[in-house]
Order: structure tokens, then C-alpha cells, then sequence
């Protein structure tokens, strides 16, 4: 195996987007592992959205991606996000050494590209190649069914193998220490907060031990770091999570204290 020193790893993900490649950017920045996101880099020094192009057109050497992100390491292209964090995690002690758990990881991290992929379909129900706006009626029949069925359904089993978990407390999702679909996990849930916030705050009380989880990942100081620098792109209404008000919930009724008193009958 290389050692990190002499490993260049390049990520092709789209310059402005969190999307799919955060997951993988989340993975180095925890591990201290530098990295190339080339389409960020200026034009003029081989960046931008002109970098990826060449990959996605099969250009270089190796299997064809279908989409981004794509990691090119040792002159082998993968693609595929739960792909590459698979092939990553070992090299970086973020996922455990034993083959059931290397199983399980993986499955998790491939029920979390369900879940965002259908948090993506709540904006874009019908097609891709149409704006949000020409597909909007459709989007709030999604929305309203995502986060009064979908939502809860893929938390609930997230909470519940957190609680099964009794090696790490209920801490973590796999093994006993951090991995990288811990990562991923604080990922899905800002993303979330960010694009349900009245959804998200009603399921708050069921999921104790995943907000535990998203704080305890949050804190973690390269990624703290990470989280207040530059490199991290902030989430919009053109990534995968988009905040549309009107696909979240109505906000919660604020309580208003004791209860008024009946009036007394009259006389």
C-alpha cells in the first residue's frame, strides 16, 4: 500500500455543489489526507468545470464513470460515492478491519445515497432537465409524502441501528469508534435541518441518539475546521439539500402557556 505522502488523490465534483462529493470531502478532511478538488482550482490552472469534462468523456485511462464524483488515485478512476468511500476508508482507519463490518458500512452508506437521493426527487420529481419551477405542483406532492412518511421511516431505522449498536453506547453506527458513514450521516442530517427545518425540528425529540451523533462528528476538530473554512461550500437552492419553503411543513404551533379558563355560563 502507498504511504499517504506519496499518494495524489484528485476529486472531480462540481465546483459550487456540496452534493454527492461532500460525503468524500468529509472522509479526507477528517483523516488529514491533502487532496486535489480540481474543479475548484482556477481555470487557468486546470480547474473548473472543464477538468471533469475529459473524465465523463472517457478520455482517460479506465472504467467510465457515469457521472461525478469521480477519485482519480494511482492512475485508477472509481466513481460512484459509496464506491469510493469504500476504497478510501481503509487506507485511513475509518471503517473497521473485519469483513462483517466492513459489510455493514457499506450497506449503510448505501441506504444513505437512497435517502438523498430521494431528498433530491422532492425538488426534482418528474426530470432533471426541468427547473424546479416548471415542476413545482409535483414537487409539493413529493415534499409533503417525503416528510410525512419517507423522512421519518429512514431516521427511525438510522436511530434504531445507533441503539442497536451496544459495542459503542448508541455512539456510533458501525464498530467503536468513528467511520465514515458517521460522516456521511451528519452530512445527510445538515442537510436536512437545512432544506426541512419545521419537518426536521418535529422529528427532533424521536432521534436522540442521531442529533448526538451529528453534534459529536460537528466537533471533531479537523472537521470543525473544516466547517469554518472556505472549503466548505455553504448548502443553496442549487445542490441536492434546497431550502423551498413551501415543500417543508408548517412551523409547529407555539404553545401558549396555561389554558384560559372557561367562561361562566350566564345566568
Amino acid at each position: 500500500m502507498p504511504r499517504r505522502d506519496e499518494t495524489r488523490y484528485v476529486l472531480y465534483y462540481w465546483p459550487s455543489l456540496q452534493g454527492r462529493g461532500e460525503p468524500i470531502r468529509l472522509l479526507f478532511e477528517e483523516a488529514g489526507v491533502p487532496y486535489v478538488d480540481i474543479a475548484r482550482m482556477p481555470e487557468d490552472e486546470g480547474g473548473g468545470v472543464a477538468a471533469i469534462e475529459p473524465i465523463l468523456a472517457g478520455e482517460a485511462a479506465g472504467l467510465l464513470p457515469f457521472a461525478p464524483p469521480v477519485l482519480e488515485v494511482d492512475g485508477l478512476l472509481i466513481a460512484q460515492t459509496a464506491n469510493i468511500l469504500q476504497f478510501l476508508a481503509p487506507r485511513f482507519g475509518l471503517v473497521p478491519d473485519d469483513e462483517a463490518s466492513r459489510v455493514a458500512a457499506n450497506q449503510i452508506q448505501l441506504t444513505l445515497a437512497d435517502f438523498m437521493s430521494e431528498a433530491h426527487d422532492t425538488h426534482h420529481p418528474i426530470s432533471v432537465n426541468l427547473y424546479y419551477e416548471d415542476q413545482k405542483d409535483e414537487a409539493k406532492r413529493r415534499a409533503a409524502s417525503f416528510t410525512a412518511e419517507r423522512m421519518p421511516k429512514f431516521l427511525g431505522y438510522f436511530e434504531d441501528l445507533l441503539r442497536r449498536n451496544r459495542r459503542s453506547k448508541g455512539r456510533y453506527l458501525v464498530g467503536t469508534k468513528l467511520t465514515y458513514v458517521d460522516l456521511s450521516m451528519f452530512q445527510v442530517l445538515s442537510g436536512l435541518a437545512y432544506a426541512f427545518p419545521n419537518a426536521f425540528a418535529r422529528l427532533e425529540p424521536e432521534i436522540p441518539l442521531l442529533l448526538a451523533l451529528r453534534d459529536r462528528v460537528a466537533a471533531r476538530p479537523r472537521i470543525a475546521a473544516y466547517l469554518a473554512s472556505e472549503r466548505r461550500l455553504p448548502f443553496h437552492e442549487g445542490g441536492l439539500f434546497r431550502h423551498y419553503p413551501e415543500l417543508d411543513e408548517k412551523p409547529a404551533a407555539k404553545k401558549t402557556g396555561a389554558r384560559r379558563r372557561k367562561a361562566a355560563p350566564k345566568s
